[in-house]
């Protein structure tokens, strides 16, 4: 039996459960991490927005950007013991309409465009097609409400299959009270994480390291407040529905 984390981006799935995965796969157990918006950029202009989050992560192009981030959660992955699928569909920094018009030019935190309504369809017969009736499925709560997150938690949604809901990091982090609504209707368990699953985890993390400084001040920040995350929830928390 697999486990298969969603991962809306090339790092939510380690960042939100690294030790959890570090545990079940040091137990033996298979998991992969599959990345939703890992896909080519579409050709086009860059956004002011996508073009300031390449100075931020030191990368001048949209190809450079995702073949980086690719490489970063290979690394990442083979820290935690899991393998990686990546999905081709393109962040949403970088989608945009058949005429070239961006969908998300000013702002990620937003509602779905409307016109992405089919990309919820075609992410769900995507996924559907590599799954089996023995996999358990990993999805984002979508605390933090990036567009992206919302799309893939749609998406998995339409499976109609019994899913495990992860709270998403760092927004979790910045913002704890949005747990509760996000949880409310659903039974909490708990999964035990090691010394070593923690230093893995940490270890998965600091991989992508363009990212680090996007969402922690530095590693050692980034070490703390995992560590402290992991002491707070005895583990790793995981959600279903009741």
């Amino acid at each position: 039996m697999r486990w298969i984390y969603i991962s809306p981006h090339l790092d939510d799935a380690v960042l939100s459960c690294g030790g959890l995965i570090w545990e079940q796969t040091h137990s033996g157990i298979p998991v992969e991490i599959w990345t939703i918006m890992a896909g080519d950029p579409p050709l086009g202009v860059e956004s002011a927005l996508a073009k300031q989050l390449h100075a931020n992560w030191q990368t001048s192009s949209a190809q450079e950007t995702v073949a980086l981030r690719r490489g970063e959660d290979q690394n990442a992955a083979r820290r935690v013991g899991a393998s990686v699928y990546h999905c081709p569909f393109p962040d949403a920094i970088y989608r945009r309409s058949k005429t070239g018009t961006l969908y998300y030019p000013e702002g990620i935190f937003a509602p779905p465009n409307p016109r992405e309504n089919e990309l919820v369809k075609d992410i769900a017969a995507h996924l559907a097609t590599r799954l089996t009736p023995y996999d358990t499925i990993v999805c984002p709560l979508t605390i933090g409400q990036h567009v992206d997150h919302i799309l893939t938690r749609q998406a998995v949604e339409q499976l109609g299959r019994p899913l495990w809901y992860y709270a998403d990091v760092p927004y979790v982090l910045w913002d704890p009270e949005a747990l509760a609504p996000m949880t409310e209707g659903m039974t909490g368990k708990s999964f035990f994480v090691s010394p070593q699953g923690l230093a893995g985890w940490q270890d998965s993390i600091e991989a992508h390291a363009s990212q680090i400084t996007s969402l922690f001040s530095d590693l050692t920040d980034m070490r703390q407040k995992i560590r402290e995350y992991a002491q707070r929830q005895n583990g790793i928390t995981l959600w279903e529905r009741e």
